[in-house]
């Protein structure tokens, strides 16, 4: 038993297969969405994505964005997202510097915090 998973960011199409289960970054908390799941939208916060298919797991990186759930497919539409074997630490800093320099535009303080904390311990949770 399978969803539909489709990832995408502005700049390209990431994923679009088949998954028999889905982690999800959510910026409420980590949820797994699986067949027969509620209808459900979220917004994600950053973090680790992976999609868990019979072929193998593909886990990516992602800053941001929505995920749509349903009972048949998950689409997730990232703000940024990169395949977890093209996260060099190259990209890594560029992506961190990007989420400070949006978090330092924000009055929200913790918010900002919050977000710097969850991007650095999805860069840990990667090995750099």
């Amino acid at each position: 038993m399978a969803v539909q998973f489709d990832l995408v960011s502005p700049e390209r199409r990431l994923a679009s297969a088949q998954a028999t289960e889905v982690q999800i970054p959510g910026a409420e908390g980590d949820l797994t969405a699986m067949e027969g799941h509620a209808p459900t939208i979220t917004t994600l916060r950053p973090g680790i994505l992976k999609a868990v298919a019979a072929d193998g797991t593909k886990t990516f990186i992602v800053t941001g964005g929505f995920a749509e759930i349903t009972a048949t497919s998950v689409s997730v539409l990232a703000e940024r997202a990169v395949p977890v074997e093209e996260a060099t630490p190259a990209l890594m800093d560029s992506l961190v510097a990007e989420l400070r320099d949006a978090a330092a535009g924000t009055d929200d303080k913790d918010a900002a915090d919050k977000i710097m904390a969850d991007m650095m311990a999805a860069r840990r949770a990667i090995g750099q």
